[in-house]
């Protein structure tokens, strides 16, 4: 009994060994000719950590060219790899308290199917940083909080890597959407926006009187 748990934990440490390597790889494929794979580089220094049977590899943010930085209430990139060993989960939500004020799931929860592979690498971010509270240089770090439907929550201090040599054929973060407030403030205080209408001066003219 106890061999044969020996050998079935064993094609897992495979599988999760192995997502560490295939994310650059994967990334690499979908990026086209310019791709990183083309070019040596050493693995993605990026954070790991385990949240029940869910292992989670190679987490890094993505951050702008050497010696430049994110600007605050810019948007950053969130790459990472999940395999789950245990029963199928989702991840449901990411958070970067201090650091962002939102992080986004481009594509909803994330399914986690037992014994495959899941990898958000890129080269076009499907988790985003969004309305950074801070500038973001290469070389800092970010607190991150993941959360899982069955395996709870996990914090990982993740690496900000330069968008340079190997990444820069990632796609930067989609610039944040023009708030709604900053176009909505042109009238005056107080003033009615019906009443600089056409509709509104024909509507306050006298009618004519029916009476005889």
């Amino acid at each position: 009994m106890i061999r044969s748990r020996r050998r079935a934990a064993l094609p897992r440490r495979l599988l999760i060994a192995a997502v560490a390597g295939l994310i650059p790889v994967l990334a690499g494929c979908e990026a086209g000719s310019n791709a990183p794979t083309l070019h040596w580089h050493q693995p993605t220094p990026g954070a790991s950590a385990q949240a029940g049977g869910v292992a989670i590899s190679n987490v890094f943010v993505l951050g702008a060219p050497l010696n430049t930085s994110l600007a605050r209430g810019q948007s950053a990139g969130l790459f990472f790899g999940l395999v789950n060993s245990g029963t199928p989960d989702n991840l449901i939500s990411i958070a970067a308290p201090g650091a962002a004020r939102t992080v986004t799931l481009t594509g909803g929860p994330v399914s986690l199917p037992d014994e495959k592979a899941v990898l958000l690498s890129g080269p076009a971010p499907k988790a985003v940083l969004e309305g950074l509270a801070r500038p973001l240089a290469g070389g800092s770090s970010v607190r991150v909080i993941m959360t899982f439907r069955n395996a709870g929550s996990v914090t990982l201090n993740v690496p900000v890597l330069p968008r340079s040599d190997s990444y820069l054929t990632y796609s930067p973060a989609p610039s944040p959407s023009p708030s709604a407030t900053k176009t909505a403030g042109r009238h005056p205080a107080g003033a009615s926006s019906s009443a600089s209408s056409p509709g509104a001066r024909a509507s306050a003219s006298p009618s004519p009187s029916t009476t005889r």
